[in-house]
């Protein structure tokens, strides 16, 4: 139950009374009605002075973000792009300068997402996370009161024996028992940690998990910080299949609460002006909602349905958008037409959800209750929706620890600041000095692909064409009136510096790969020599360049996965029905794990499992199951089905079996043929540690399978 300020329309009548007869009123009268009661509810000092506290936030945080992030994430987009600044492209055209652009940004941060994605968003039995049982569960209360009570059952028939026991061995025998109930606990809360990893997973499966954090991993490459949200409870349609008439199925469609998650552009997200993390300050995030989003939340528990159908009505088809200079400067960073963001073609209609903690006394003043808020001195975090004028959501936060559903991660992380540095940033000079070259190289070129004539026109007969320049041209000439020794026209050939400034390209464009820590080899270049001539060379530079993207990887374990699997469970703890899936865990997030596992685990898997195969000592020691788990780990780093090449353990235990049962009856078999023919008088000859029989060798042809003894 969530915890709101009185902005709904319950106070909207259905129906009306009269002399005991039930008057039942329009559709139509009743949503004027319902409009009235949300319009009146608007209008109170207490929801118009909440309206008034978000937007003066909103101010505040959109007026800090202009002055410093919002220039850099327009550089950045612009630069993935291929594209100047636009003064820098007047500039340069003024200049009537080459505009090439090299696209340098746009590499960095295509590798480096690759080599992001490469890690932790890989295989689907390869997750970044995991969940485990605590090292020592604690022990429920009824499990305690039943170990002492068995002691004492145990003490008592001891006395009725005669035989009491001594303080030592009542103490000994409680710890016995005590390991016992521990051991047992560690394997119930190992198989709870099982099942619920298995249903988490399916839940981020089924939330869009997978897509929204592979679009996370591309804005961290570009953007200052990338952010993720989740999980939100949204209610979607859902195609099931259920039982109808004669035993058939037929398709039904439901509407399903589900959870989902989802990636937050960094252009609407809004922290306050001295905030470090999600968590310091109040945050807000600025949505973009097609009038279909507003229509499904009718309904939804904490919203003001009144509100909502008012905002639908006075808005109408032509939308509402708080314009702001960033939305045009961001359609044209992004290729798109500005035009269409003036007219707002899609009829978007803008809202402001804000996540901030409050004074309590304020909250008194908007009209929640003293028992609601006790302290008026304390403060209390909510959420807050707000579009044009209305307030369509005011609840207290949900979350028992007033945290906001938002997660942030930086490629580098900067101390003190709320937005860190990407790719784009880190290559952001040694891209303008590569542009630069690249510029005066083109221009260069140009000059320097022919010569420079200098013409006396003087000397050049009417109506010469001097711009047309050709093999074996004639030119006429008149004297010169001045009986000067100068040639009517001289040739210039301008120096070439094409040496020079790719020099200059390539040192800086090797500073880039120092900066930002992706080498060119990791998107398909090899060095040009060095330790990449060999191939334990090549592995040990990208070994060393693995470093770097290592460190960003624990950024996205500690300030993403973790809390996001650590939500997720709390959640399901907390709203689940499930008593099998409840326990004492703790959460893993094993993204740079996984990089140095990667690198190391293949080759010494398969070393260890040569020694198994070559070794009959390890046979006999591990068995058949332990080969048969061999084979199947080896079979999944191999993307191979292991339930197609390994049979199950309850086959292979039939199959040993059958062949320990060939084995005795050849065992047998040989023993007849042996005591037949020493009752024959002909003694099997030994040769070479082999019997004879009729001067054949006798071999067993099935020997017994590895880990089994005939």
């Amino acid at each position: 139950m969530q915890l709101g300020l009185n902005i709904t329309n319950t106070n909207a009548p259905g129906t009306v009374t009269a002399g005991g007869l039930v008057t039942i009123k329009s559709i139509k009268a009743l949503q004027e009605e319902s409009r009235a009661a949300a319009q009146l509810a608007n209008s109170q000092p207490v929801v118009q002075a909440l309206s008034g506290y978000i937007r003066k936030k909103w101010q505040a945080a959109m007026l800090a973000k202009q002055q410093t992030s919002e220039i850099k994430m327009l550089k950045s987009v612009r630069a993935r792009r291929g594209e100047y600044d636009p003064d820098k492209l007047a500039q340069l055209r003024e200049q009537g300068s080459a505009t090439i652009y090299m696209m340098l940004t746009s590499n960095k941060c295509r590798a480096a997402s690759s080599w992001l994605k490469d890690t932790l968003v890989t295989a689907t039995e390869d997750k970044p996370w995991t969940i485990t049982p605590t090292p020592v569960p604690d022990l429920p209360p009824d499990q305690v009161q039943s170990i002492m009570q068995q002691a004492q059952q145990e003490v008592q028939q001891l006395y009725m024996q005669g035989t009491p026991p001594t303080d030592q061995q009542v103490r000994e025998r409680l710890l016995e028992m005590k390991d016992m109930a521990m051991s047992h606990l560690k394997d119930m809360a190992s198989r709870t940690a099982e099942r619920m990893e298995a249903k988490m997973d399916d839940q981020l499966k089924e939330g869009n998990w997978s897509r929204a954090f592979a679009d996370f991993l591309d804005d961290i490459t570009t953007f200052p910080s990338a952010i993720m949200k989740g999980p939100v409870v949204r209610k979607r349609p859902k195609m099931k299949w259920v039982p109808g008439q004669n035993g058939q199925y037929m398709m039904d469609v439901k509407d399903e609460l589900v959870l989902e998650w989802e990636r937050v552009d960094p252009f609407n997200l809004y922290p306050a002006a001295d905030a470090t993390s999600i968590d310091d300050g109040y945050l807000i995030e600025r949505h973009k909602l097609h009038r279909s989003d507003l229509q499904a939340l009718i309904g939804v528990e904490g919203y003001s349905d009144g509100a909502i159908r008012a905002v639908l009505e006075e808005y109408g088809k032509g939308g509402l958008r708080d314009w702001i200079y960033v939305d045009m400067n961001k359609a044209a960073a992004e290729g798109k037409s500005t035009m269409g963001v003036q007219q707002n073609p899609s009829e978007l209609i803008d809202a402001l959800q804000f996540w901030g903690s409050v004074q309590g006394q304020l909250l008194r003043d908007w009209g929640l209750q003293e028992e609601d808020v006790p302290d008026p001195l304390m403060d209390y975090p909510i959420e807050g929706w707000v579009i044009g004028n209305w307030v369509i959501k005011a609840v207290v936060n949900p979350d028992p620890m007033g945290r906001k559903p938002y997660f942030k991660a930086s490629y580098e992380e900067v101390p003190g600041a709320f937005w860190g540095n990407s790719v784009a940033d880190l290559c952001r000079d040694t891209q303008d000095i590569c542009n630069a070259a690249a510029r005066s190289l083109v221009n260069n070129m140009s000059i320097s692909s022919g010569p420079q004539v200098v013409y006396n026109i003087d000397r050049l007969p009417q109506g010469e064409n001097i711009t047309q320049m050709y093999p074996w041209k004639v030119w006429q000439v008149t004297s010169d009136p001045l009986a000067g020794s100068a040639p009517p026209m001289q040739f210039y050939q301008p120096n070439s510096l094409a040496s020079e400034l790719m020099a200059v390209y390539e040192k800086f464009a090797t500073l880039a790969d120092e900066y930002t820590g992706i080498p060119r080899y990791m998107s398909g270049d090899s060095p040009a020599g060095g330790a990449g001539r060999t191939a334990s060379g090549m592995s040990m530079l990208m070994s060393n360049a693995g470093k770097a993207i290592k460190q960003v990887i624990a950024n996205i374990d500690e300030s993403v996965i973790s809390p996001v699997i650590e939500r997720l469970y709390y959640y399901n703890m907390r709203y689940g029905d499930d008593p099998d899936l409840k326990g004492d865990i703790n959460i893993i997030a094993r993204g740079a794990t996984a990089l140095v596992v990667k690198e190391q685990s293949q080759v010494r898997q398969n070393q260890f499992l040569q020694v198994a195969l070559q070794s009959p000592i390890v046979q006999q020691v591990i068995g058949m199951e332990g080969i048969a788990e061999l084979l199947r780990q080896a079979a999944k780093t191999l993307d191979l089905n292991p339930d197609h090449i390994v049979p199950p353990i309850e086959i292979l235990k039939q199959r040993m079996a059958q062949q320990q049962q060939i084995a005795a009856q050849q065992q047998m078999m040989l023993n007849q043929q042996n005591g037949q023919a020493q009752a024959g008088g002909t003694p099997p000859v030994q040769s070479g540690g082999a019997q004879l029989q009729n001067g054949a060798p006798v071999t067993n042809n099935f020997a017994p399978m590895v880990g089994v003894s005939s």
